[in-house]
């Protein structure tokens, strides 16, 4: 398993598995959040299959996938929600762990400064400079009201 600290509350990871649930609760983190469509996986990594052995191991597990074309921003604000009403850590996790971070990094930009975002990430492992002019403009609709 490849658990990345993004913040104190955010870790983002590539695809984990049903048997990864006691570590990651050992670990600390109290929900899983599913970025994964289960189109991309195999049937033993199903959300069904995810959710159970993670409710075995005490954590909490909810789903928002994401893809590309599916990272809009109601996506993002539902995603955040999900990281930011948890009472702990939350560990989300994709293919690679960037679709994670990126939505993370898109909501984050909304009232952290860019570089910050940009530096939380790095921190991780997940290279987001690319993403910097996006950010910023994440960040001028925030603070004129438009975000």
């Amino acid at each position: 398993m490849d658990m990345r600290q993004i913040t104190s509350t955010f870790f983002a990871a590539p695809q984990i598995s049903p048997e990864d649930m006691p570590d990651i609760a050992a670990a600390g983190i109290k929900r899983i959040l599913c970025n994964r469509p289960d189109a991309e996986v195999p049937p033993s990594h199903h959300c069904a299959h995810m959710q159970a052995a993670a409710e075995a191991a005490g954590l909490e597990f909810v789903v928002q996938p994401l893809t590309h074309q599916t990272m809009t921003p109601d996506v993002i604000a539902a995603n955040r929600q999900l990281i930011d009403t948890c009472n702990g850590p939350v560990l989300a996790y994709c293919a690679s762990g960037t679709r994670s971070t990126i939505a993370w990094a898109l909501a984050a930009a909304q009232d952290m400064p860019v570089e910050r975002v940009i530096e939380a990430a790095r921190t991780g492992g997940y290279d987001l400079r690319n993403l910097q002019p996006t950010l910023m403009a994440v960040a001028a609709m925030a603070r004129d009201g438009n975000g």
